[in-house]
């Protein structure tokens, strides 16, 4: 755990628990089980008689909670414990579909739009007696539609803002994909992470013959959306960067969005190199699908795809299908979020870990301690391609 030394000099705010609704049960216990070690590491000269100090290292710091739903599909939430003066986290998955509940005698799955209301009603449950609430919510609600054109809803914003009137103090999420949409609650504290780290450990922890330099490997964007995270991605590792442009047909509009015709590459030579595809979410995958595709048509060496969110809204065929004719070598995406059991089973899969980190942001974050004291990823990146450029055997 990084940097600790703020966290031995620092009163924690408040009692700390954690809530994960049944979205993020699974990543919700694994961030448990974090914050028990950490814990056990930090003040223990002082826990066991400062009375500051009660309920600082606990052996679950999970509050269980229930949304039951009744027969038409209402529900409510309960609490199983108090939450007075707590310092509240909640975590929620908008993204998993795999949970669902009976209406009117059919079986329904959940949606992002249900898991918010689970979400909302969980606040309410507290009833303004936490001392503070902190919702971690990875993959941020209607975060694609940031802006709006024309005659529509803005839906994330007017959700932040929902929740700040509701009583949140902090919201935390993951590679947002505009985080401007903060400008909705100014004065609210809104955190949002990227992953690079995870993404290039998990990946040197996969493969043994990376060679990392502008020779040997290239970053590129699929878009021009996802240049930012490429041009930071590919200056800590020290290579160029590309990016694709997606030609699109403003005259139709398919499944809400206009259609992509063609993507044009724009960058330097990458025959013979690898390449990191870095992006935020993988929905459906064709358009990621088809970059791979023209990269490998260029003569690129291997290609690995870099995703904060791999929500395979179409499923796995298609990148079964691409992988057996070589589009592409591995794709790395994080836990953040639901993923089909089924994707652990094929060998094009690599997890990136998102839980300790998450349970870092709340430690610190009960502390009131600054957030920049878990991340200095540059730094880290940085030693981790030092020891695996000289194969030293180290605990990344």
């Amino acid at each position: 755990m990084p940097n600790l030394q703020e966290l031995e000099n620092a009163m924690p705010v408040a009692p700390l628990k954690l809530i994960a609704l049944s979205s993020a049960e699974k990543m919700g216990q694994r961030v448990n089980d974090y914050l028990v070690e950490f814990r056990k590491t930090i003040h223990n000269d002082k826990v066991k008689n400062d009375p500051a100090f009660h309920g600082y290292s606990e052996d679950d710091y999970l509050i269980s909670v229930q949304t039951p739903r009744f027969g038409s599909g209402e529900a409510k939430a309960y609490l199983g414990e108090s939450i007075r003066g707590k310092d509240l986290f909640i975590l929620v998955d908008v993204c998993n579909h795999s949970i669902t509940y009976t209406l009117n005698g059919y079986t329904n799955h959940m949606s992002p739009d249900d898991h918010y209301q689970d979400l909302k009603r969980v606040i309410a449950a507290c009833n303004g007696k936490a001392h503070r609430i902190n919702v971690i919510m990875p993959f941020l609600y209607e975060g694609r539609q940031h802006k709006r054109n024309g005659r529509e809803s803005l839906d994330c914003a007017y959700a932040l803002r929902e929740l700040r009137d509701m009583g949140i103090s902090n919201f935390i999420t993951f590679d947002a994909h505009d985080p401007r949409v903060q400008n909705s609650i100014p004065l609210s504290g809104f955190d949002n992470f990227t992953p690079p780290y995870q993404f290039i450990k998990a990946l040197l922890h996969s493969e043994d013959d990376l060679i990392v330099d502008k020779d040997h490997l290239i970053v590129i964007s699929p878009d021009e959306g996802a240049l930012d995270r490429a041009i930071y991605f590919a200056s800590v590792l020290g290579v160029d960067t590309g990016m694709f442009y997606k030609r699109r047909d403003y005259s139709t509009i398919i499944n809400g969005k206009n259609p992509i015709v063609a993507h044009e590459f724009l960058g330097e030579n990458i025959d013979g190199k690898d390449i990191i595809i870095i992006d935020d979410m993988i929905s459906s995958g064709g358009s990621m699908l088809d970059t791979a595709r023209q990269l490998k048509k260029m003569n690129a060496r291997r290609v690995f795809i870099c995703c904060t969110f791999g929500l395979f809204t179409d499923g796995l065929k298609a990148f079964d299908e691409a992988y057996e004719k070589g589009y592409f070598d591995k794709v790395v995406t994080t836990d953040l979020t639901y993923l089909p059991p089924q994707l652990y089973s094929k060998p094009y899969f690599i997890e990136a870990d998102m839980c300790k980190f998450t349970a870092s942001l709340i430690d610190f974050m009960n502390h009131d301690a600054s957030l920049a004291n878990t991340m200095a990823t540059t730094e880290k990146i940085h030693s981790i391609l030092e020891a695996y450029n000289n194969r030293m055997e180290i605990d990344f």
